[in-house]
C-alpha cells in the first residue's frame, strides 16, 4: 500500500475523467477504476463495468470540462460540467471520488441541470463565466 498526496490523488482523478469520458479509451481507463469500485449515483450502473458500460452506450459527442478539483487525503471532489448528453441540458455536477492505492474505488455525486440566463434566478452562470449558449 503506498500513501498518495492530495495533489497526486487529484491528478489520477483528472487524468481517468480525460481518459474514460473525453477519449472514451475503456481499456486504459481500467488503470484508474478499482474492479470493486462503488458507485453511489442515482444515474449509473453498479460498479466499474456499469459506468463503462453507460459511457459506452453514450452519445459520442459527451464531454467532460473540469473547473475546479480539491483533494484532502484520499477525496478528491470534482465541480465539472457534461455535455453533450442527447438532453435538452449539460449537466453541471460534483463528483466526490475516493481512492485507495491510486485507483478510484468509491463514488457520489450531485447533478443539476444548467440553465440559461433566462432561468437563473440567481443571474450567475453554474459553469464557467457564460450562460450556455
Amino acid at each position: 500500500m503506498t500513501a498518495r498526496t492530495p495533489a497526486e490523488n487529484k491528478a489520477i482523478v483528472l487524468e481517468g475523467f480525460e481518459t474514460l469520458f473525453n477519449r472514451k479509451d475503456l481499456v486504459a481507463a481500467e488503470r484508474f477504476w478499482s474492479s470493486v469500485y462503488t458507485q453511489h449515483s442515482a444515474h449509473v450502473p453498479p460498479g466499474r463495468e456499469g459506468l463503462f458500460e453507460l459511457v459506452a452506450t453514450a452519445s459520442p459527442d459527451m464531454r467532460y470540462e473540469c473547473q475546479l478539483a480539491v483533494a484532502e487525503g484520499d477525496f478528491v471532489m470534482l465541480h465539472g460540467r457534461f455535455s453533450g448528453l442527447g438532453q435538452p441540458t449539460n449537466w453541471v455536477v460534483v463528483d466526490i471520488l475516493r481512492l485507495e492505492d491510486g485507483v478510484m474505488v468509491e463514488h457520489w455525486d450531485v447533478i443539476q441541470d444548467e440553465v440559461t440566463r433566462e432561468n437563473s434566478v440567481g443571474g450567475h452562470p453554474m459553469f464557467g463565466d457564460q450562460f450556455p449558449g
